[in-house]
């Protein structure tokens, strides 16, 4: 199909089309406008790892190095994984995600790489 128009962002029909002002998927007949698209991209959070990997909600990660952690005894060692991360707006620590033993904690992106 046409590289201008973009798949469906319900159901990723690659079937769309332009009508007018709009974009129409024939599929499951949702209607957007190009602003939407370019709206979204804009608001998503863009995290990147320390290889250089984008992160994505969801994801799964390996603390490279030992951390040592506010008002607490312990440290969250290297090797540790964290599962379903999640990401954050946060300044410097933009991911937020639950360490047994420590409960919910927030992390700074570049002490981990994605698994």
């Amino acid at each position: 199909m046409n590289n201008d128009i973009p798949n469906c962002p319900k159901c990723e029909c690659e079937y769309t089309y332009h009508d007018g002002t709009s974009f129409v998927c024939p599929e499951c007949a949702y209607e957007w406008t190009g602003a939407e698209e370019a709206i979204k991209a804009e608001n998503t959070i863009k995290v990147i790892d320390a290889n250089g990997n984008q992160l994505s909600d969801g994801d799964n990660v390996v603390v490279i190095k030992d951390l040592k952690v506010k008002g607490s005894s312990g440290a969250v060692k290297q090797g540790t994984m964290v599962k379903n991360i999640s990401l954050t707006d946060e300044a410097g620590h933009n991911i937020a995600c639950k360490i047994a033993g420590f409960g919910a904690i927030n992390l700074k992106s570049e002490f981990v790489k994605k698994v």
